[in-house]
């Protein structure tokens, strides 16, 4: 799908590499081994972006590191293009059906604000298999390092926290 739209696969693995985790940053040499790829490819396509305004850049003695620009106007809708070639929507979708009658399912605190501090808080609202959800949980948490807490809230309880800025809706049935 994507492919059609961005012809240069250096370009999507670098939108993959920083939309899926805004906090992250990264060095051109450090992309180009990771990649297998020539650092003037990747350069160009990094100084695309950069130009674009959906890259900052900031420099660290003769290093410059780039990271995904969470205040780009187009931060959401790039991150949730990049979500879907990755297929999380269908991944939480998959995993929410499984876990009983849930409602809605939404991630908040640090990461929801695009903070990357190693802790990801995931709110579900309705009646969940707790059992289930917690050996879920700990197969996430080794595929993505990450800490996940998680709350567990009636729709009426929702109504009250989840009405506030800050929560990201991710599902919904």
């Amino acid at each position: 799908m994507i492919e059609a739209l961005i012809t240069s696969k250096t370009r999507i693995r670098l939108l993959v590499k920083f939309f899926l985790n805004p906090a992250m940053s990264a060095y051109l040499r450090e992309l180009s081994d990771e990649f297998g790829e020539s650092t003037n490819g990747i350069r160009v396509e990094l100084n695309r972006m950069a130009k674009a305004g959906i890259l900052e850049t900031r420099s660290e003695g003769k290093t410059l590191l780039y990271k995904a620009k969470v205040s780009h106007p187009l931060f959401n809708e790039i991150s949730g293009l990049v979500a879907k070639y990755i297929g999380l929507d269908k991944i939480v979708e998959d995993v929410v059906r499984k876990l009983g009658k849930v409602d809605a399912a939404y991630i908040t605190g640090d990461y929801a604000k695009g903070k990357d501090t190693g802790i990801v808080d995931l709110v579900l609202v309705g009646d969940v298999d707790k059992a289930y959800l917690l050996t879920l949980i700990e197969k996430v948490e080794n595929l993505i390092n990450r800490k996940i807490r998680f709350l567990i809230l009636t729709r009426e309880e929702s109504e009250n926290i989840l009405n506030k800025p800050g929560a990201i809706l991710i599902w919904r049935s």
